[in-house]
């Protein structure tokens, strides 16, 4: 008679797990959406903006100046050519200062971390400082070189 009272509890254990049961897929959705929508992509964010940071902005090979006199130079093509890293910063060219724009005398190539300026049809009036300006984010830097055109002593 002892054992008795015990199982007839156990029962009426079980139905206040079944009553409570109930809720719980909705309890199971709130929390499902809470830390997709907010707890668990805060953590993943900082590690992508460091790896940002980490690659630095870099002239891997700086341009060099390019030396011509002008009975070889006029009418050939003078070539500047820089490499960069990483291959997703943004390469701009100047001429004394000055924006160049691509046209039939200006070809930029850009192959990857290769970026190259193609002077066309060189004149004395193409001599001057170049300038690669190599943009990531709010990051710069510059590679300058001259072309010298030699006139014929």
């Amino acid at each position: 008679s002892d054992t008795k009272p015990p199982k007839e509890e156990t029962p009426k254990g079980i139905s206040p797990v079944k009553a409570k049961k109930t809720p719980s897929p909705a309890d199971a959705e709130r929390r499902k959406l809470r830390p997709g929508s907010g707890g668990e992509k805060p953590p993943e964010e900082p590690p992508f903006t460091y790896q940002l940071k980490a690659v630095p902005l870099k002239f891997v090979k700086e341009m060099k100046d390019i030396v011509l006199t002008e009975a070889e130079s006029v009418g050939s093509s003078a070539i500047f050519e820089v490499l960069i890293s990483p291959s997703t910063a943004i390469t701009s060219w100047m001429k004394d200062g000055n924006n160049i724009r691509e046209s039939p005398k200006h070809k930029f190539i850009a192959d990857g971390k290769d970026r190259k300026l193609h002077i066309i049809d060189v004149q004395l009036s193409d001599a001057g400082e170049y300038t690669c300006v190599l943009r990531l984010g709010n990051k710069e830097k510059t590679s300058t070189a001259k072309l010298i055109v030699e006139g014929i002593p």
